[in-house]
């Protein structure tokens, strides 16, 4: 049976369950409703148009912070690399950087950037940047030598080198990061919304929740689980198509 279908077939079993539990009363339905309701929810949600300035400022915080972790962290992870020294010295403190709790900084970020969205987005970023950092170490790491003597063989320039060899052959674990970064960038940006903004789907979701707005939370919310998880299945599989196609290559 194809790995797919039996995720396919846990995560149906598993809201399927729920349904049922909802529907005989096992769990409370005003505490959470079934899951079929919360899809109704969230398309009559995103029907009204009341949410979409909500959506697509969240949508623009996470895109500033995903674009600004993946160059940010890829240049970072470029001069580790380079310099072994520097990167001995600061990997432990890349292996011990999410015990950090990055929301205490948010009071600096708002002297530093101001009462807008950056304090957000720079949230978002630290979440994504070290994600990015270590799978361009990792991918920089698994460069077989093998390509690189050949490469100085053929007489390739440095450039021709990192463009032709080292950045095909690190793509896998580069995409990883990408990957990563787009999920990382969703929980800072999302979580900080939810208790340091005044706009956002964050922001809103603890509204409806303070107000026991069920209907609105639970159909943002299924709203928000639903976007995200297409968009990690869809970087899921180019990056499947990615790791296939480099062990052809090998």
């Amino acid at each position: 049976m194809p790995v797919w279908l039996i995720r396919l077939l846990v995560v149906l079993g598993a809201l399927g369950l729920l349904e049922l539990a909802c529907r005989v009363g096992w769990v409370d339905p005003f505490t959470m409703p079934p899951p079929s309701l919360m899809l109704l929810y969230s398309w009559q949600v995103l029907a009204s148009g009341r949410m979409n300035a909500d959506i697509l400022l969240t949508l623009q915080n996470v895109g500033a912070a995903f674009v600004l972790a993946v160059i940010i962290g890829f240049l970072i992870g470029v001069l580790l690399h380079r310099w072994p020294r520097l990167r001995r010295a600061v990997d432990p403190l890349l292996a011990s950087y999410y015990a950090v709790p990055v929301f205490i900084f948010y009071p600096l970020f708002i002297v530093i950037f101001g009462l807008n969205n950056w304090p957000l987005i720079a949230i978002g970023f630290l979440f994504a940047v070290v994600a990015m950092v270590i799978n361009t170490l990792n991918g920089f790491d698994r460069v077989p030598r093998v390509l690189l003597k050949t490469a100085r063989v053929h007489g390739l320039s440095r450039a021709g080198e990192v463009c032709f060899v080292t950045l095909p052959a690190a793509a896998p674990y580069l995409f990883t990061g990408v990957k990563l970064s787009v999920a990382y960038s969703f929980i800072g940006v999302v979580a900080g919304e939810f208790i340091l903004a005044g706009a956002g789907l964050g922001y809103e979701i603890a509204f409806a929740y303070n107000n026991f707005d069920n209907r609105t939370m639970y159909g943002l919310m299924v709203f928000l689980l639903i976007f995200v998880t297409v968009i990690n299945m869809a970087l899921h599989v180019w990056e499947q198509r990615l790791h296939a196609r480099r062990r052809r290559g090998a």
